[in-house]
């Protein structure tokens, strides 16, 4: 780069996935290599091409790799078959007896993973709720405990832990920190420059943003050996993604920031339509003056608070229920992130020992009109509240 080039801002990477162009053909988007096998030299190294196998890395990888290892400011990044699969590898990277500190609310796949296998394993693992920093440094173990897991904002009640302050009750207790960032993106919030040692995304959320890929993205702040042993979990377990899933996360990836930016301010205008609307309870929305952890929120997430939104429904689960039958626009399906908009009665999906209340709706903001999305919630709260 010459001496007056600055480096290009990380939406102008995302949008053309860090600039490269296929040597061989001049194509402006990236090939896919389907390959699982690679040719060895003559005398029988694989010096020439320095790949071997699929499973321990395929060259559609390295695209996508590395353009999310440069917006989140990382020393390294392996894309995985699954979020849950990115998720597992750092426990499964630990030894039986470590113990982990993790968020009390968070992703329930994860969490009962933590519960049902994890500790099968010999893992401890203990959950608190993280955004109480008094309740954080009360839960670690000072030489046991290897591995703080947050999620912030955490779902689906969108509470918001400080990375900075968790990462420095994290490394005084000589523990590692990795932070759940799916919802937030690297377009609101960069964990590692705050201090966390992992960052993890369920690529099939905001970073895909399609809804046509499941995948699952680990950062590293280091490049040591706890990130060679989650390496080799990967390669080792066969937790990889396949070629044309990576390439649809890179080509997903190149409209991240205008996708998340437009569904930040239509999270933003329908918490405040249904915030005191007689139908509603409670809007959980840290971009809300009234969420607990507002003034967090303004200071960690840079450019919105995210397109995820709870509701809590007057009536109880009943009521809920039905607003969600009265949606036109929201569809009602799982998971978030893409550019429709979704609607989900949490408490049925996450069943006995949810900490979700059985009135609460998860709503996954999309990048329709928002006057279109605010009127089809609105109406369906009237509708459900006759």
């Amino acid at each position: 780069m010459a001496a007056d080039e600055r480096d290009p801002s990380p939406e102008t990477l995302a949008a053309q996935a860090l600039g490269s162009v296929d040597g061989a053909t001049g194509a402006v988007v990236p090939p896919i290599h389907p390959s699982t096998t690679f040719l060895r030299d003559a005398d029988n190294s694989y010096a020439t091409h320095g790949r071997v196998y699929s499973r321990a890395d395929n060259p559609t990888y390295d695209q996508v790799e590395a353009l999310l290892n440069r917006l989140e400011g990382g020393q390294g990044a392996l894309v995985f078959a699954s979020g849950m699969a990115a998720a597992t590898a750092p426990v499964m990277a630990l030894r039986p007896g470590d113990h982990v500190v993790a968020s009390s609310v968070m992703y329930w796949a994860f969490r009962n993973w933590l519960q049902d296998y994890a500790t099968g394993w010999g893992i401890e693992v203990d959950f608190v709720a993280t955004e109480d920093p008094v309740a954080l440094a009360g839960a670690l173990r000072p030489g046991q405990t290897r591995l703080v897991w947050i999620e912030t904002p955490a779902n689906p009640l969108w509470t918001v832990t400080d990375i900075r302050g968790a990462a420095e009750l994290a490394h005084g207790a000589g523990a590692l920190l990795a932070v759940d960032s799916t919802a937030a993106s690297p377009v609101l919030t960069r964990p590692i420059e705050l201090g966390a040692d992992l960052v993890m995304h369920s690529g099939t959320k905001y970073l895909n943003g399609h809804s046509d890929v499941v995948a699952g993205v680990l950062v590293t702040a280091r490049d040591d050996a706890y990130w060679q042993r989650i390496n080799a979990v990967r390669k080792n377990l066969g937790a990889v993604l396949g070629p044309f899933e990576a390439w649809l996360l890179l080509r997903g990836l190149r409209t991240l920031f205008p996708r998340v930016r437009t569904q930040c301010a239509n999270a933003l205008d329908i918490a405040r339509a249904l915030d005191g609307h007689r139908g509603v309870r409670e809007v959980l929305y840290p971009g809300l003056a009234g969420h607990p952890q507002h003034a967090l929120a303004a200071r960690q997430m840079q450019g919105g608070f995210g397109g995820m939104l709870s509701v809590r429904v007057e009536g109880g689960m009943a009521a809920a229920v039905r607003v969600a039958a009265k949606t036109r626009l929201f569809h009602r399906a799982t998971s978030l992130g893409g550019v429709e908009s979704l609607i989900e009665h949490r408490a049925s999906i996450e069943g006995p020992g949810s900490p979700v209340p059985d009135d609460l709706l998860r709503l996954s903001v999309g990048i329709e009109a928002v006057e279109d999305l605010i009127d089809d919630l609105v109406r369906a709260l009237d509708l459900a509240h006759r």
